[in-house]
């Protein structure tokens, strides 16, 4: 499926959402559903309103990117992650491939990896009396820059 086919299932979901719940169909949320559809990985509302802010069609505030996210979350076209920081990062989950995340502790750097080897692991999991729908792994540690960073300064 093409990106912009993937972008009009995210619309369409999200119509049929707002309708069901009785939320107005705006302009403003339709452009941060295309900035979020439009966008690779992780982004948080911070670089996402100054996305917004640089693709001057629309002026949204940050309180009308929350409420949207908010939407689009509950709706299932994106993804909350906390990666250890105060931050919230968002990822659109439409289309997208089974990932995992590495998170490195001492720079934040977040790398999503992709393993058929724990996909099968974790799809074994017995969980009486639980329906799985869907999980997130995030392992931390330190990315190679960091860890090559750490010897080098434990050698001096």
């Amino acid at each position: 499926m093409s990106n912009e086919e993937v972008k009009a299932l995210a619309r369409e979901r999200f119509t049929e959402y707002l309708e069901a719940h009785g939320q107005r169909k705006t302009p403003e949320r339709y452009a941060i559903l295309d900035a979020v559809y439009s966008s690779k990985g992780h982004f948080d509302i911070e670089g996402l309103h100054r996305t917004m802010v640089d693709d001057s069609r629309f002026h949204v505030s940050r309180a009308t990117l929350y409420n949207t996210i908010d939407l689009l979350a509950d709706a299932g076209l994106v993804v909350k992650h906390q990666f250890g920081d105060h931050t919230a990062h968002y990822e659109r989950s439409l289309q997208t491939t089974p990932h995992h995340h590495l998170v490195c502790t001492q720079c934040g750097k977040v790398t999503e990896f992709v393993s058929a080897e724990l996909e099968r692991d974790i799809a074994r999991v017995q969980t009486p009396d639980f329906r799985k729908t869907s999980y997130t792994l995030y392992i931390y540690g330190l990315c190679a820059d960091c860890a090559t960073a750490g010897t080098a300064a434990r050698k001096h």
